[in-house]
């Protein structure tokens, strides 16, 4: 059964992430999937206040009970941007074109480590109205909704 690896801030949760989870859900099939939640120390690098650890951990378990029928995850804290990777086995890590970097660091320090390296499935960023990428900062900031629709007075 296909073990599965995805991560993140999971700030505003958006269209780009459920693509990411969809894929990750969808890989995994009847195995499993560990999901990265960054620890508030690592979300708070960011240059804007970003809601702690438990607000986004819940926020994201009502977002899979959403978009996902039932499968087996688990959500695990992310005090580094590699996790259990570099420890445990996977078949896939899912990355958005941000991420990218990481899963191709995470499989150079597997290697040295004398471990396979995991499959890395990169998922296209989800494009908002105005054909630039759905994120996060664009959402805090009042460009765009979550679905990546323009907020009214705003544009290009």
């Amino acid at each position: 059964m296909p073990r599965v690896v995805v991560g993140g801030t999971f700030e505003c949760l958006h269209d780009g992430h459920r693509e990411l989870l969809q894929k990750a859900f969808g890989l995994a099939g009847d195995g499993s999937v560990d999901i990265g939640l960054t620890s508030d120390e690592m979300a708070n690098k960011r240059p804007r206040n970003v809601p702690d650890y438990e607000t986004r951990k819940g926020m994201l378990i009502e977002y899979i009970n959403e978009i996902i029928e039932a499968h087996e995850y688990a959500i695990i804290e992310l005090s580094d941007p590699y996790g259990k990777t570099l420890t445990e086995n996977y078949d896939y890590i899912i990355v958005s074109p941000e991420t990218y970097p990481v899963a191709l660091r995470i499989n150079e320090l597997r290697k040295e480590k004398g471990l396979r390296e995991i499959d890395i499935v990169k998922v296209e960023y989800v494009l908002a109205d105005d054909e630039r990428p759905i994120s996060s900062t664009r959402i805090v900031q009042g460009e765009i909704d979550i679905h990546g629709h323009l907020k009214a007075g705003r544009g290009t």
